[in-house]
């Protein structure tokens, strides 16, 4: 049978789900602990062998301007409670996401400083050990590579994926198809460019996650798999996320179409396989009992 790791779904949203105060969620981490132990243990009841920290956005920039708090403080608790919860049962993922801003000189992050404010973030997180890194939601492969490189300094497995613009059915329109144009980032990056210029990094698995519904993002997986042998990573939305008046949190498919939706990807060759925004823990149980009945009807 083909080795499916299942991982978990979104963070961000699912803790907005339980929380009255929207906040930047890494703060729960130090606030309310509680609310993030809870999804992480849902995670884990839905059979995800994979779960991610509380940490995607948990930079210096942004601990710093939106918090008293240090980035130590925030992604150690973070990693801790996530170990804490999960107790062996799955591993337990570093996540690290994008900065916010473009690096010169296309805005004002210089890569030094890129690279130390990575280097902070994920040598934070790896004091708790975590069993996995994964870099996620970055649209700039220069960036990618900067957090990658600062991961490659601890022996740990690196997952990473990146966020492909799209538009009109399979994510492309059809046009764009039959001119042959491949799929991209916001700052131009394609498949073939984001695989040769992780070539020189240790990189365990690659792929595409959020930006995208998994209809939309599944030409992207087909473009990765026509293109290398690594392990991929398939995390999409579940549609777009939507808000209500009262500020309840939402997805536009609803679990069934999600998980339906998604399983193609096990036999476009995802190894890992997931969800992004709109995705809690209720879809990942779905999507994990589809995957199972799939691969166990195909022996």
């Amino acid at each position: 049978m083909k080795n499916i790791v299942l991982m978990d779904g979104a963070v961000g949203t699912s803790l907005w789900e339980k929380a009255t105060d929207k906040v930047p969620v890494w703060r729960y981490n130090i606030e309310n602990p509680k609310i993030v132990a809870e999804l992480q243990r849902e995670y884990l009841d839905a059979g995800a062998q994979i779960i991610l920290a509380d940490t995607f956005a948990a930079n210096g920039v942004e601990v710093h301007r939106e918090s008293p708090y240090s980035v130590e403080e925030v992604v150690g608790t973070a990693v801790k409670i996530a170990k804490d919860t999960i107790n062996g049962k799955a591993k337990v993922g570093l996540a690290i996401g994008p900065l916010t801003g473009l690096l010169a000189p296309f805005g004002k992050i210089s890569l030094q400083t890129a690279k130390d404010l990575f280097e902070e973030q994920i040598g934070a997180g790896m004091a708790e050990k975590p069993d996995v890194v994964y870099i996620q939601t970055f649209m700039d492969l220069v960036m990618l590579k900067i957090a990658v490189q600062a991961a490659n300094h601890y022996d740990v497995p690196v997952l990473c994926s990146m966020s492909f613009m799209g538009g009109g059915k399979g994510g492309r329109a059809a046009s764009d198809v039959k001119k042959g144009r491949v799929a991209h980032t916001m700052m131009g990056n394609s498949v073939k460019d984001i695989l040769e210029g992780l070539k020189d990094c240790r990189v365990d698995g690659v792929g595409i996650n959020c930006s995208m519904g998994p209809v939309e993002a599944m030409p992207v997986l087909e473009e990765f798999k026509a293109a290398t042998d690594m392990p991929l990573v398939f995390k999409p939305n579940a549609g777009k996320p939507t808000v209500a008046q009262d500020g309840t949190m939402g997805a536009s498919f609803d679990i069934e179409t999600f998980a339906n939706d998604v399983l193609p990807a096990v036999d476009k060759g995802a190894t890992y396989i997931g969800g992004c925004c709109g995705s809690n823990a209720a879809y990942i149980k779905r999507l994990g009992e589809k995957i199972r009945e799939k691969l166990e009807a195909e022996g």
